[in-house]
C-alpha cells in the first residue's frame, strides 16, 4: 500500500510539473511528451510518467493517440471561443449576485491584495495564475457554491489559454489598468459599472482570439 501511495504521489508531482511547463510556455500545443526524457529527469521507472500522461489527459491538457507519443493538446478555435464564454457568463451571472447580495469587505481586501502582486509580475504564466486568482475572488463574493463548482471546472485549460493571451505585447498591461478599475467602482459601491467593466474585459478577450 506505501508502495502504491508514493507511486501516485510521484505521478501526481510529474503531472504538476508537466502542467507548470504548459502554462508557462515552455511546452507549446502539439508538442511530444516523451516518456524516456522524463523518467531520465526523475531517475524512475515510465510507469508513473504513463499514469502523470494520463491524469494531464482527464484535465484536457494532454492527448494520446493509440500507439502514438503523448502531446500537448492543441484547442480549436471552437474550444477556446465555449472555454472564455463559459467563463464570461459565470463571471458576469457572479456580478449579478454581488449587486444583489452586496460587496464582501474581506473578499475586496484579498483582490487588492492580488492586484499588487500582479503589478510586479511580467512573466505570462506566472501572471495567469495570479489574473486567475483574482477573478476566482469574483466568483467567491457570488456566494453561490453552483458557480463556484462550474467555474472550478474551467481549471487549467482556462489557465493555459490566458496564459497565451498574456503573452500578446500590451495585455499585461491593458489587464492591469482594467483591474485597477474594476477595484475602485467596486471600493466606491458602483456595482453596475463594475458589472458592466467586467463584461466588457471578458468580452475583448474573447474577440481577440477570433482574430
Amino acid at each position: 500500500m506505501a508502495n502504491q501511495i508514493n507511486k501516485d504521489a510521484l505521478s501526481h508531482q510529474i503531472a504538476a510539473y508537466i502542467t507548470e511547463q504548459i502554462i508557462s510556455g515552455e511546452l507549446k500545443p502539439g508538442d511530444k511528451l516523451i516518456e524516456n526524457s522524463y523518467a531520465e529527469t526523475y531517475g524512475i521507472s515510465r510507469a508513473p510518467i504513463r499514469d502523470a500522461f494520463y491524469i494531464l489527459t482527464l484535465e484536457g491538457l494532454v492527448e494520446k493517440p493509440p500507439r502514438k507519443a503523448a502531446l500537448v493538446r492543441k484547442y480549436s478555435q471552437t474550444e477556446i471561443f465555449d472555454l472564455l464564454e463559459i467563463r464570461n457568463f459565470l463571471e458576469s451571472l457572479a456580478m449579478k449576485r454581488i449587486v444583489t447580495a452586496g460587496i464582501d469587505e474581506g473578499g475586496l481586501k484579498l483582490m487588492n491584495k492580488k492586484l499588487e502582486e500582479m503589478q510586479n509580475e511580467k512573466a505570462p504564466g506566472k501572471y495567469a495564475r495570479l489574473n486567475h486568482s483574482f477573478h476566482q475572488h469574483i466568483i467567491d463574493m457570488s456566494r453561490s457554491q453552483m458557480i463556484n463548482d462550474i467555474y472550478n471546472r474551467l481549471g487549467t485549460p482556462l489557465l493555459t489559454v490566458q496564459s497565451n493571451s498574456f503573452s500578446k505585447e500590451g495585455k499585461i498591461t491593458k489587464s492591469l489598468k482594467e483591474h485597477f478599475l474594476l477595484i475602485q467602482y467596486l471600493q466606491s459601491n458602483e456595482l453596475k459599472k463594475a458589472q458592466q467593466l467586467l463584461e466588457k474585459h471578458n468580452d475583448d478577450v474573447l474577440k481577440d482570439y477570433m482574430k
